[in-house]
């Protein structure tokens, strides 16, 4: 029964990543992407500091800003970014489906830096659902788009937040953690401001509704993977992450009137089969995957 209540907890999770992607996606229109992410990074740092405070932790504990936490932030920091700027630039559903990778770069990454064991197979799950994404960007072919390659750079720069997560000292609590990836969504979205000829947009009532709507559903999103991970088993419900592609498609159709094409859904089945296996893979090697967290920026 907990993995049953696991299963529902993170694809709620999911449903409510992709509509907080909506909300930014919506929000680019008007506004430049760095004044987004200010928002966003305001917003959502205020309720992990109150979940601080609420749960009598110390915010500015010495052993949550040590080196490695603020290397974890400046990760995030990128991640926000790129992801941000691919959204406004790139459809919703292929920046979703090239997302679904980043499960793959984890385990690549863990692979080169953390000296884990990764056997043959899931080496070659990791190059084909590379070929997935190449499928779906098309480097050098037509429907060639150069902006989702931003894409790339969210899907690295989260793995390597993720890797970074694992090194740090588990006492140092999630809180804190999160308070201090969405404060450094400020930082990187004054630095984009500085190099962004767009225009600040005027926040009326219909902009602060979305932001209000990208804040709390990504903390709504939070709150459900958290949650799901604690009551049921990794290795079972971390694949349901997966449901957010799902979503996302859902919300390019109807909400931006995207239309997907086969490239792209080949892709994103090739990426979602190879990370599936790899997470089949892990629980036979009872070495269960942590789950990454590709909520905007962080969950």
């Amino acid at each position: 029964m907990d993995n049953v209540r696991g299963i529902f907890l993170i694809i709620f999770a999911m449903a409510g990543f992709a509509i907080e992607d909506m909300f930014v996606k919506m929000l680019s229109a008007p506004m430049p992407t760095g004044q987004i992410l200010i928002g966003l990074g305001l917003g959502s740092s205020l309720i992990f500091a109150a979940l601080v405070k609420l749960n009598r932790e110390r915010l500015f504990a010495p052993a949550a800003w040590g080196r490695l936490p603020l290397i974890r932030a400046c990760t995030e920091a990128v991640a926000a970014a790129a992801f941000a700027g691919a959204l406004a630039l790139v459809d919703i559903s292929t920046v979703a489906a090239v997302f679904q990778a980043m499960p793959l770069v984890i385990t690549m990454g863990a692979a080169l830096f953390l000296g884990e064991q990764v056997g043959w197979r899931r080496w070659t799950a990791i190059l084909l659902g590379f070929i997935g994404v190449l499928l779906i960007i098309r480097p050098g072919m037509d429907g060639f788009e150069p902006n989702s390659l931003i894409i790339l750079i969210a899907v690295f720069a989260v793995a390597a937040r993720d890797l970074i997560t694992r090194r740090i000292d588990s006492a140092v609590s999630s809180y804190v953690i999160s308070f201090q990836g969405f404060s450094s969504l400020v930082v990187a979205g004054l630095v984009m401001l500085i190099f962004t000829e767009k225009p600040l947009g005027a926040l009326g009532v219909s902009e602060a509704q979305m932001f209000a709507g990208a804040i709390l559903f990504g903390a709504a999103g939070y709150w459900g993977i958290v949650t799901a991970m604690r009551v049921g088993e990794a290795s079972v419900v971390a694949p349901y992450r997966y449901t957010r592609l799902l979503f996302s498609l859902v919300i390019g159709v109807f909400v931006f009137h995207e239309r997907p094409d086969w490239p792209t859904l080949a892709g994103a089945a090739l990426i979602i089969g190879t990370g599936l296996y790899t997470f089949l893979r892990e629980r036979q090697l009872a070495r269960p995957i942590e789950p990454a967290h590709p909520d905007f920026p962080a969950d």
